[in-house]
């Protein structure tokens, strides 16, 4: 591909919580420059209105700035205006909220899980994800997905033929910068936390499960040798004080503590020194705390996430029960705790975004090179 090719969306960046997406940008990005020998893509960043501090200079690329404000430029793309695409090859959009553009669209879908589990959404939430996807079919040519379960329904959702256009490319899990202790032991002590203690990562809603985790961590609190304490990090999503088994209702359990949302090396030291992670959510597209856990040397226990790979200590998100063994497994049995942890530092060490963003690149060279034989066919006819 030649150079200013690639325009890529990084709007996710300008969001409050820019989650799992917005890893996704950041990490994409930034690798671009280390998958030589394959040619590096030029790749201009495309967002709203500029803010101060802006997150997206920060990548390093060059950036296409639109006038309107982040809201309005999302309505503006869900009614089919402000079209894309002028002076490039390809349009890069890194969710289903996709801009209508002149040349090849190629979307990444992380997940399906409204559909999946819709009572973990709201109603409005529910419907803005449907027509986003509906518009994401009808404007993509090439679909990225981040693991086989996803890329099953999506090709489903696209009909005949449709599996054709959906590459598998999983995500990276060495994002996250080195580890500061002396931060992350600063926090804990703020929270009350001195000495051992598990983990669970993610943003508190009910999609997570954490009512679950919580009572199974009740269960298993007394058969531990120490009470040791369980630390939420994440920030609060929506329907948090919903009812048990969907949010954190209630008032929080004995010897749990909300951490919040921390700074990705306070995250690193914390994922390398907690007894084990736990991730019980009850749909993930790929599960990207898992990937982060495993890689920083934490035993895992979760649900059938694609992250894992086969490396965590796999339980029921719906059995309390089962939960409350996993943790107890994961948190004291050294023998076990040791294979999950060899496991998953093996798992992890595949998962790069160098890898992920060369898939990228080759995929938006084939939705090019396809945009480009349409148009010459046109200019046949």
């Amino acid at each position: 591909m030649s150079p200013g090719e690639v325009l890529f969306v990084a709007e996710q960046l300008r969001s409050r919580v820019p989650g799992g997406i917005g890893t996704y940008v950041a990490g994409l990005v930034e690798a671009l420059p280390t998958i030589a020998p394959d040619p590096v893509p030029d790749v201009t960043l495309l967002a709203s209105r500029a803010k101060s501090p802006d997150p997206i200079s920060a990548l390093g690329r060059p950036v296409r700035l639109l006038p309107l404000p982040s809201r309005l430029l999302v309505k503006a793309w869900d009614l089919g205006t402000v079209r894309l695409g002028r002076g490039f090859r390809v349009v890069h959009a890194p969710s289903v909220m996709t801009p209508p553009t002149t040349v090849p669209l190629v979307v990444a879908v992380h997940d399906l899980a409204w559909r999946r589990v819709p009572s973990a959404y709201p109603a409005r939430g529910r419907r803005w994800h449907e027509a986003a996807l509906g518009r994401a079919l009808r404007r993509g040519g090439r679909f990225v997905v981040p693991s086989e379960t996803v890329a099953g329904e999506l090709g489903e959702a696209l009909g005949p033929g449709g599996a054709g256009r959906v590459e598998l490319v999983e995500y990276g899990a060495d994002h996250l910068p080195a580890p500061d202790h002396a931060a992350a032991v600063s926090r804990l002590r703020r929270l009350g936390v001195e000495g051992e203690f598990l983990l669970a990562v993610g943003t508190l809603e009910p999609r997570k499960n954490l009512a679950r985790l919580l009572a199974a961590y009740s269960l298993v609190r007394p058969s531990l040798p120490e009470p040791w304490p369980l630390v939420l990090v994440g920030p609060r999503g929506w329907g948090a004080g919903r009812a048990p088994g969907e949010g954190v209702a209630g008032p929080v359990p004995e010897g749990v503590c909300l951490a919040g949302a921390v700074p990705g090396a306070e995250l690193s030291a914390l994922y390398g020194s907690c007894r084990c992670l736990a991730y019980v959510s009850l749909f993930e597209g790929f599960g990207l705390p898992v990937a982060e856990a495993m890689r920083a040397g934490a035993p895992v226990v979760a649900s059938r996430v694609p992250a894992a790979g086969g490396a965590a200590l796999e339980v029921d998100p719906l059995d309390v029960e089962s939960i409350a063994e996993g943790l107890l497994a994961a948190s004291t049995d050294e023998g076990r705790r040791a294979q999950l942890v060899a496991a998953g530092r093996v798992r992890a060490s595949r998962l790069t975004w160098s890898a992920a963003a060369a898939a990228h690149a080759r995929v938006w060279r084939q939705a090019a090179e396809e945009g480009d034989g349409r148009r010459r066919a046109a200019g046949r006819r």
